[in-house]
């Protein structure tokens, strides 16, 4: 499954992929912004992969021209309350401070709020993680209650506060990129194996907004303007 849009690809993770993320998680830069800190083995890598690799779980690779950039996540998703909790990074330390971070982060709540219907979404930020809260509340995400003395803190998104502030920036985006502006989503072979595409499709079926789709040689390619 691969959505694009920006010239960016949100890749689902096959297990092909899992020794690649366990080293960038294992890596200084990336593992002391997080809150479990301990070396992943591969046995604790293969064992992840395994609670992860369902319909509850969706972790993407982020691919531009070639480059594997870093991970983005929306994860314990509730598909009656229409919560989940989502979380970022970037491994490829030139894209760090490039567009790259945001373009991704629009993508999925534009998936996440305007395809699938989600109501909100979680994200937890170590405190003194400065620049990630900062990067948080431009997309609408609030600091929630009694979390100001914590540690790792949780903030969250609603569909109406992003819409508020988060649409600016993509309204924004898509002026700037309107010639990568439609958000495309690639369902392929192993999604249909693995009946995640089948669910997909049920959602995208029930969903108020108009996502049309063709087919390809790949499988269903959905375009939604």
């Amino acid at each position: 499954m691969r959505f694009v849009k920006y010239g960016i690809t949100l890749r689902r993770i096959v297990e092909e992929d899992i020794e690649l993320i366990r080293q960038w998680r294992n890596s200084k830069p990336i593992q002391q912004h997080m809150h479990f800190r301990d070396h992943i083995t591969k046995q604790m890598q293969k064992k992840w992969f395994k609670s992860i690799d369902n319909i509850n779980n969706f972790y993407y690779i982020i691919e531009y021209k070639g480059n594997k950039v870093g991970l983005f996540n929306e994860k314990n998703i509730d598909w009656n309350e229409r919560t989940s909790e989502t979380g970022l990074f970037i491994a490829d330390e030139k894209f760090i401070n490039s567009p790259i971070p945001i373009l991704a982060s629009l993508c999925l709540s534009e998936i996440g709020f305007n395809i699938i219907q989600g109501e909100k979404t979680f994200i937890h930020i170590i405190k003194n993680n400065y620049k990630a809260i900062e990067y948080s509340l431009a997309f609408g995400y609030v600091l929630t209650k009694n979390q100001e003395k914590e540690e790792l803190q949780q903030y969250v998104l609603t569909k109406e506060s992003f819409e508020k502030k988060g649409n600016k920036l993509l309204n924004a985006a898509n002026k700037a990129y309107k010639n990568n502006s439609t958000l495309y989503l690639f369902l392929e072979k192993h999604d249909y194996q693995t009946g995640i595409a089948q669910f997909l499709e049920q959602l995208i079926e029930r969903s108020p907004a108009n996502i049309p789709f063709v087919l390809t040689p790949e499988g269903r390619m959905y375009h939604y303007p």
